[in-house]
C-alpha cells in the first residue's frame, strides 16, 4: 500500500477520538533516539517524546539489546502479579539506584499500564487511609482521562466529555495563576481553615512540580515547600503526579528532588519502562500500604518486558550522577537556544519562555500562532506539539538522549518555523 491508503485504512476504521495522527498527518515506520522517520524515508526530529514515554529515545539500543534477550530465552512476559525474576530485578534496581540514594522509603504498587491507572490507586488509597472523600487538584492540571482521575483534571474538553461530572475534585489556584505576586498556598490554607469555605477537609492534595499539558506552568521551589508543609500540619496526604515530568525529565530523577521534599504518595508511568512499554506504578509511603489483597487489580500491572527494560535504564542511566549532569547541560543549551530564538527582531511578539530541565515551552499570547508554528514545525521535519488549555503554548520535550546534532537540528527548524509564521502575521 501507498501512503494514502495506508490514510484511508484509519480514516475509515479508527474512532474519531485519534488525536496525536491528525497533528502529525504521516505513516510513522522506523524510529531511532531523538528521529523517526515515515514510510517514505523522510526524517523528522522528535521534541514529543512520545508525550514523555521516550525519554531514553526510540530503540535505544542497550535497552533493546535486554528485551530481545528476554524474549529470546523464553522467559514470563504477562504475570498478572504473580512473582517473577524480572520483577524482582526491577525492585531491586529501583530501591538499589534510585530511593536509597535519595533516602526514600516506599512501597511500590504496580498497577494498570497507563498513567491514569496510577492516579486512580494513589486516589483510592489516599480515601482508604484518611476516610475523607474530597480530592484537592489545581487549576490547569492534567492527571488523567478515567473518572476519578478526571474529578482532578481541570482542562473543560477533557471533562466535559465524560458526560458525567466526575465527582470528588475541588480545584484550587496554581502558583501564578492569579498573578506573580500572589501565594496561592496561603489562600488554599485558608479555604482548608475556614469552616464557611464550602471545601471539606481533602483526603489528598495531587499536584504536578511542571504541569506539562497545562501548558508548562512551573511550581517554584518556595510554593512546593509551602504545599507541602500544609499537607503535614493539617495531616493531609501530598500526592505528586510525576508520571510525565519524572524519570529524569526535569534534571533529577524525581522533578520534586530539589525542593527537598518528599511526598506521601508518588504516582510514575511513561518512561519508568525505558522504552515506551506500558507500565505504571505508585509509590506510597509504608504505613500508607492499607490494601487488602486484590482490592486495585488489573491484567497488565505484570508486563516483564517493562520490567526488564525499566530495569536496565535504572541501572544503565542512574546508578551514578553523569546522566543527570548530561540532562542539565542540554537542558541549559535549550533554554539559551529559545531566548535567542525569541530575541531576535522578527520574533517581536511577546512570547515568553516556560520550563525547567527538559521541558521548556514558548509561551504565544497571539491566538492560534502555536499551532500554526507546530504545524509549520511538522512540515519543516519536526515533530511538536502544544499544550495549554487554548492551545497557546509550544512544548519542547525532546528525548533525554537526543544528540547536539539532533537538538540544533531540531532547534533550527522550530526557529525557522516560528519566524515564518510571525512574518505572516
Amino acid at each position: 500500500m501507498n501512503a494514502l491508503e495506508y490514510m484511508d485504512i484509519f480514516e475509515h476504521l479508527e474512532s474519531n477520538v485519534r488525536s496525536y495522527s491528525r497533528s502529525f498527518p504521516t505513516i510513522f515506520q522506523r524510529a531511532y533516539n531523538a528521529t523517526l522517520e515515515d514510510a517514505l524515508g523522510k526524517p523528522y526530529i522528535d521534541f514529543f517524546a512520545g508525550a514523555g514515554a521516550l525519554n531514553y529515545g526510540s530503540n535505544n539500543p542497550i535497552l533493546k539489546q535486554k528485551i530481545l534477550d528476554y524474549i529470546a530465552g523464553d522467559n514470563i512476559i504477562h504475570a498478572l502479579d504473580m512473582a517473577t525474576v524480572a520483577k524482582a530485578d526491577f525492585l531491586d534496581a529501583f530501591e538499589r539506584y534510585i530511593l536509597r540514594p535519595r533516602h526514600l522509603r516506599y512501597k511500590v504498587q504496580f498497577t494498570g499500564p497507563t498513567g491514569t491507572n496510577a492516579v486512580e490507586a494513589a486516589l483510592k488509597i489516599a480515601r482508604k487511609v484518611t476516610g475523607r472523600q474530597t480530592m484537592l487538584a489545581f487549576t490547569q492540571a492534567f492527571h488523567g482521562m478515567t473518572l476519578g482521575a478526571m474529578a482532578a483534571t481541570a482542562n473543560h474538553q477533557y471533562r466535559h466529555a465524560a458526560g458525567i461530572l466526575p465527582p470528588g475534585g475541588c480545584f484550587m489556584p496554581f502558583e501564578g495563576y492569579l498573578g506573580d505576586n500572589i501565594d496561592t498556598t496561603q489562600y488554599l490554607e485558608q479555604m482548608i481553615e475556614d469552616p464557611g469555605s464550602g471545601i471539606d477537609m481533602p483526603a489528598a492534595i495531587i499536584v504536578e512540580t511542571v504541569q506539562g499539558e497545562g501548558g508548562v506552568n512551573v511550581a517554584s521551589i518556595q510554593w512546593l515547600r509551602n504545599l507541602q508543609a500544609i499537607c503535614q500540619r493539617h495531616h493531609i496526604l501530598l500526592i505528586v503526579d510525576d508520571i510525565q515530568m519524572g524519570c529524569g525529565r526535569t534534571g533529577e530523577f524525581f522533578s520534586f528532588e530539589e525542593a527537598g521534599i518528599q511526598p506521601d504518595i508518588i504516582t510514575l508511568s511513561k518512561s519508568i519502562s525505558g522504552y515506551g512499554l506500558p507500565m505504571s506504578i505508585v509509590l506510597m509511603r509504608p504505613e500508607l500500604d492499607q490494601w487488602q489483597p486484590g482490592e486495585h487489580t488489573g491484567t497488565f500491572r505484570g508486563n516483564n518486558l517493562a520490567f526488564v527494560a525499566g530495569a536496565t535504564a535504572i541501572q544503565h542511566y542512574w546508578s551514578n550522577n553523569h546522566f543527570s549532569t548530561t540532562i542539565q547541560r542540554k537542558a541549559q543549551y535549550l533554554r539559551e537556544s529559545l531566548i535567542q530564538m525569541i530575541a531576535e527582531p522578527i520574533s517581536a511578539s511577546p512570547i515568553k519562555i516556560r520550563g525547567r530541565g527538559m521541558i521548556q515551552a514558548l509561551h504565544c499570547p497571539q491566538d492560534g500562532l502555536a499551532q500554526a508554528v507546530c504545524r509549520e514545525a511538522f512540515d519543516r521535519g519536526l515533530i511538536i506539539e502544544t499544550s495549554g488549555s487554548r492551545n497557546h503554548v509550544i512544548k519542547c520535550m525532546p528525548p533525554l538522549t537526543i544528540t547536539e546534532s539532533e537538538l540544533d537540528s531540531g532547534l533550527n527548524r522550530l526557529a525557522d518555523s516560528l519566524h515564518a509564521c510571525l512574518a505572516r502575521k
